[in-house]
């Protein structure tokens, strides 16, 4: 099929890759968003997929919005049988899913119809699942509700952050989505409609959302720290500045602090929760670069009694 793909960010790369590898399917052109604003310069940077299709040698459009009418004729011309999509980043409107014969068809990264949104990983993780996965699906203008023609599953591991496990559904569903579009192509696969039960969302997770609650169980805490790393980041405050947490363990044999109270030994920092306690190994000061968190604690000169989050 003569495909065209859409996607931005990092994690669409090895999709990309895999379809332009197959050898099966001719990749004619990538839909990106916009160059973005980044690093201390703010200078425009082009997006990782835009990045990949310009050193493949493939059309690259940036539409500021895909209903403009420059994209959409220009999608026309090309006339795709089927468009691929890996976290585009923008709502596809009904006049832009009518081009391709064969339609919009997304890999998202969950089971459906479990955690259909933007942030289905952090909301895996944070959840406590403790099996996820990736699913192909057509596009509809519903949100992720698309029947689907695949899934890929994918075990969570104990200290798995949302980067870790992200990474690994990039390429478990980079195989995915080429195995759809060979499907899609010789007729082998059908799309079967998700079923009405078990329907959860997957909003964007904000900052607040982010922020830790030291009254919570220690398994809480645990998750939020690894469901919002490495993006938007755990966070809690410390002397009235924010203290992002990178990494943290649960200690369960520890039960003597209160929610928040900070024990700092030699080489190591412990926080109470409503729990047992937990232990900071990595965390980044306001300003400052990751730093394990008994170097932290050292150049704070925490005293007894202090806590997080007060």
């Amino acid at each position: 099929m003569k495909l065209v793909f859409a996607g931005t960010p990092e994690v669409a790369v090895p999709a990309l890759d895999a379809l332009i590898a197959s050898g099966r399917h001719e990749v004619a052109a990538v839909v990106t968003r916009p160059d973005a604003p980044a690093g201390r310069g703010r200078r425009l940077v082009a997006s990782p997929v835009a990045e990949r299709a310009e050193e493949a040698g493939i059309e690259v459009l940036k539409p500021a919005k895909p209903r403009d009418p420059e994209f959409l004729d220009r999608l026309r011309e090309i006339a795709p049988d089927c468009c691929p999509v890996v976290a585009y980043g923008a709502l596809l409107p009904r006049v832009a899913l009518d081009v391709p014969a064969q339609g919009w068809v997304n890999l998202h990264f969950s089971l459906l119809p479990a955690w259909r949104g933007a942030a289905p990983v952090q909301h895996a993780l944070m959840a406590g699942d403790e099996i996820t996965g990736a699913s192909t699906f057509l596009i509809e203008e519903g949100l992720d509700s698309g029947p689907v023609y695949g899934t890929v599953t994918e075990t969570v591991r104990p200290t798995d952050t949302s980067g870790d496990l992200l990474t690994r559904l990039a390429f478990a569903g980079a195989g995915l989505l080429a195995a759809t579009m060979d499907g899609i192509e010789d007729g082998s696969l059908k799309a079967v409609p998700q079923p009405s039960e078990g329907v959860t969302l997957a909003p964007k997770i904000t900052v607040e959302d982010a922020r830790v609650d030291w009254t919570a169980p220690a398994l809480r805490v645990d998750r939020v720290v690894r469901g919002c790393t490495p993006a938007p980041g755990a966070w809690t405050t410390f002397r009235g500045e924010r203290l992002k947490l990178v990494q943290a363990l649960p200690l369960p044999d520890r039960t003597d602090l209160a929610p928040g109270q900070l024990a700092a030994a030699k080489n190591n920092v412990y926080v109470g929760t409503g729990s047992h306690a937990v232990e900071l190994l990595w965390v980044q000061a306001q300003g400052k670069k990751p730093m394990r968190a008994a170097d932290w604690a050292r150049g704070a000169r925490i005293t007894e009694g202090e806590v997080l989050g007060g």
